[in-house]
């Protein structure tokens, strides 16, 4: 096997992820898929948007390709750069240039971190043309029709600064994620966890009471990713309070009034 070729191996995934659908993303997610359609998924930090692609990618059998944006990302990180190898320069393809090539699924969480010139690159790949230019090569990539762009980003934390332009936005089709409801949240929690019916319950209660304190000054509420690091942390032995304060409560602000309110949720509930 080349390198190249076991490069994109290591993105497969193999086994299963446990994903419980929250409505009718899955159907949605493959009829764009077929259609050779972007995906944009909305939704809080925590909620299952990136299981929700491994899922996808496991599905459609398709390596999965996943970039954390950040405001350092330029243009050359996903794309690919000429690299310095003894005395000479060798192309390196990016995540980008990497899944184009070899029908990939290619996946740019929280996409408006990102600087704008370097989110511009997607558009011809994000519409009719699926296209990719590699100026210094001098070449234009056609994505194959294995090929799948999806982004995602939390609509949360807008501003005018960070959000993505409309001329960015209608190229794809959209899904909007939120924390799953309380039963399935606690199903969610059980397996993830491995911890008993009534903890989860216990745990997913904890959350909807945190999820009420944005109008008081927290940005976002406890997330099922956390819950299921408090339910690993009590699946090791530590005890119920400490697990929910270091698991969530500490991960969510650092207000002592926040803290304060939070720990009084943690005594009322267990």
């Amino acid at each position: 096997m080349s390198l190249v070729n076991q490069r994109i191996e290591e993105h497969r995934i193999l086994d299963e992820p446990f994903y419980l659908a929250q409505g009718n993303e899955i159907e949605l997610a493959l009829a764009a898929y077929s259609e050779q359609l972007p995906l944009l998924l909305k939704g809080p930090t925590g909620c299952g948007k990136t299981r929700f692609m491994r899922y996808l990618a496991w599905r459609l059998r398709r390596p999965l390709i996943t970039v954390s944006c950040h405001d350092d990302l330029s243009t050359s990180d996903l794309i690919g750069r000429f690299l310095v190898k003894g005395t000479e320069a060798v192309w390196a393809d990016g995540p980008l240039t990497l899944a184009v090539r070899h029908g990939a699924i290619c996946y740019l969480d929280e996409i408006v971190e990102a600087r704008k010139d370097t989110t511009v690159v997607i558009h011809p790949l994000a519409d009719d043309r699926r296209e990719l230019p590699v100026e210094k090569l001098g070449l234009l990539f056609t994505a194959p029709v294995e090929f799948m762009l999806a982004v995602s980003y939390n609509p949360g934390y807008q501003s005018v600064l960070k959000d993505l332009k409309p001329s960015t936005r209608q190229r794809f089709v959209s899904l909007s994620f939120s924390y799953p409801e309380p039963d399935l949240e606690i199903r969610i929690v059980m397996e993830e966890g491995q911890i008993d019916s009534r903890l989860a319950a216990q745990l997913v209660k904890l959350a909807g009471m945190t999820r009420t304190l944005k109008e008081s000054g927290l940005a976002e509420g406890a997330s099922t990713r956390l819950l299921i690091q408090a339910a690993q942390l009590m699946r090791r032995g530590v005890d119920v309070t400490s697990a929910c304060r270091s698991g969530v409560i500490e991960s969510l602000s650092d207000d002592p009034e926040l803290l304060a309110a939070m720990e009084e949720m943690i005594q009322s509930i267990f």
